[in-house]
């Protein structure tokens, strides 16, 4: 048993500048859901130029992930989190400033860079800052900042509905950029990064800051992980003792994508319209709803991970979310406005048990799962793997309604649900409370 730990008001400071690099990952993915209704009269674009618009920004993230757990490994998690806003300042000047469909795409590429890097970076500084009986919530704040920009971008975008600015739209970015640049400034490197490029000293003494009880808990890990060196290697990734905890954290990242979240967020306008709204401020109204919906309940799931676990919420989390996604795929073959209704409450059913599961628990399994040697590069697979099925998920949308229809598309989104049941339920071990030095214990065992 261990003794409950504390975490300081700093872990709490350091944890929260990170997360804001989740408002931004939230807001710029986001944001396009309200922005398409009105490029698309702007610029007359085609259905297949709305999909590559949205997914354009899909493909930067799934190389800026790629890309971002070397980076974080070799050059320090705080200077790629500096990175990233350097990335997102070009790609949201960029959007205020396009003429026409090509410029979009590069503004949106950027940012996909920028969102891409910060989903793994983020949360790999928040678990590394923080102590493992705390380590779910901290690192779940990332989530909440994550449907926190969600929800500003739904906000905005429909203040902004009846002018039709969508240049503001993109602007509103700055804000949190701005934030975060000045809390870069404030906050440390890690300590395991720090301890892995020779720099003892400075580690010990920012864990002294941000821990309590078993302060030297990160050099503990890095002491056993005594081929950490030679773990910077890409080899290493499929060592025996890594494979398991490798093949599960992409995983848990892939089923993420392709349970479907992403089409509610990207398209949950064009949803709603399909469903009845048919005026964009009415549809845009009903998106605020989802927005605040994956706060709320994100809120509580940073209650329960702590309490409850990893697995359970999973569990539970897939089966709500199949259940919802088949009520929705009934709601459509029906008419009128009961038919509307039920779609919306289907739709806030699924965005929930979304929100307390698969939402914050697969950057948390992921950031936890694997070695402190190879953790960015593992880590960095993991989330290409996510954002490249999000990418799919989000370029055939709307194909798949026209070929399979609405309810049939929704129908199939909740069978892979039922999949990624099995798949918690035969291979995600539980890692709540768990130091990562006895994680990896775990996988050597197994």
């Amino acid at each position: 048993m261990h003794k409950k730990a504390k975490f300081t008001n700093y872990s709490l400071f350091v944890s929260c500048v990170a997360a804001i690099g989740g408002i931004l990952f939230g807001y710029n993915t986001s944001v396009i859901s309200g922005v398409l209704l009105f490029i698309t009269k702007d610029f007359h674009l085609s259905t297949i130029q709305q999909e590559v618009i949205v997914s354009t920004l899909l493909i930067g993230a799934l190389i800026g992930a790629l890309l971002g757990g070397f980076i974080a490994d070799q050059f320090g998690r705080k200077k790629t989190l500096f990175l990233t806003l350097i990335l997102f300042f070009i790609g949201v000047s960029t959007l205020t400033q396009a003429g026409g469909f090509d410029t979009l795409l590069i503004g949106r590429f950027i940012s996909g860079l920028a969102i891409g890097i910060v989903s793994m970076a983020a949360p790999l500084y928040i678990a590394e800052m923080s102590p493992p009986e705390n380590r779910g919530a901290l690192v779940s704040l990332n989530q909440l900042c994550i449907t926190i920009g969600i929800l500003i971008a739904y906000i905005v975008t429909y203040a902004f509905a009846a002018s039709g600015n969508w240049r503001d739209m993109f602007a509103f970015a700055y804000i949190p950029i701005v934030l975060q640049f000045i809390g870069l400034f404030l906050i440390p490197e890690t300590p395991s990064w720090l301890f892995t490029h020779n720099r003892k000293d400075r580690a010990e003494e920012i864990l002294h800051k941000i821990r309590i009880s078993q302060p030297h808990h990160h050099l503990v890990e890095a002491n056993k992980d005594e081929d950490a060196p030679s773990k910077r290697h890409w080899k290493a990734l499929f060592a025996p003792s890594v494979r398991k905890p490798f093949l599960i954290g992409i995983g848990v990242a892939v089923f993420q994508s392709i349970t479907g979240i992403n089409t509610v967020i990207y398209y949950a306008p064009q949803i709603f319209q399909l469903a009845g709204f048919e005026t964009a401020q009415t549809a845009l109204f009903a998106t605020i709803l989802v927005g605040a919906v994956n706060v709320l309940v994100t809120i509580i799931a940073l209650w329960l991970i702590d309490r409850i676990g990893r697995r359970p919420l999973l569990i539970a989390g897939l089966i709500g979310m199949a259940a919802a996604l088949a009520v929705l795929g009934i709601s459509f073959i029906g008419h009128g406005q009961s038919a509307g209704l039920t779609a919306v409450v289907a739709l806030l059913v699924f965005v929930a048990f979304f929100a307390v599961s698969l939402g914050p628990v697969a950057w948390l399994i992921i950031s936890e799962v694997y070695p402190l040697g190879i953790r960015g590069r593992a880590m960095g697979i993991a989330t290409f793997s996510n954002w490249v099925c999000n990418y799919f998920v989000s370029l055939t949308f709307l194909s798949l309604i026209q070929s399979l229809g609405t309810t049939g598309t929704f129908w199939l989104y909740a069978i892979i649900c039922f999949l990624g049941l099995w798949f918690v339920i035969k291979l995600v071990p539980e890692t709540k409370g768990k130091t990562f030095e006895e994680i990896q214990a775990f996988w050597k065992k197994s």
